[in-house]
């Protein structure tokens, strides 16, 4: 999917971006337990949400977080969701909507990103791995805590 571009999420295409298809098993992995405990706290002024598009087709999703004052070191700089259609997963687009991210996180300032997610098998763990995240900690709810360290 070479020609993929990014789009604010809008009144557009916030359907498609909530219809995207998963594979079978991948709902339980939508939203981890810390998510899910500290989501009233975000703060819609801090938040970074975009798709991706291949042509005209919405194929992902991603929710960031940007809060240097947030209290949790791991909501600062961060990725809140991201999403890609079933048909469309390993072709690039979780990592073109994770750099992304990223590129808006050194442009802001932000040395690194982190991520949040349950472990188990058929997880985004391994995703998060193989484009460069490393485990960092663990939430109060057993979800992992992965950075991704920045080049300046």
């Amino acid at each position: 999917m070479a020609d993929l571009r990014l789009e604010e999420l809008n009144a557009t295409n916030i359907v498609a971006a909530n219809t995207l298809s998963l594979k079978p098993g991948q709902e339980q992995f939508i939203a981890p337990v810390t998510y899910a405990a500290e989501s009233s706290v975000v703060n819609p002024a801090t938040a970074w949400q975009r798709v991706a598009l291949n042509d005209d087709k919405v194929v992902g999703f991603i929710h960031g977080n940007f809060d240097p004052e947030n209290e949790h070191e791991e909501f600062r700089a961060c990725i809140w969701r991201i999403n890609v259609d079933a048909e469309a997963q390993g072709k690039g687009v979780g990592r073109f909507l994770a750099h992304a991210l990223a590129e808006e996180a050194k442009r802001r300032g932000f040395d690194r990103i982190t991520v949040l997610w349950e472990p188990g098998e058929g997880g985004p763990g391994e995703f998060f791995h193989r484009i460069g995240f490393r485990d960092v900690g663990e939430t109060q709810y057993g979800d992992v805590i992965g950075a991704l360290e920045l080049a300046g």
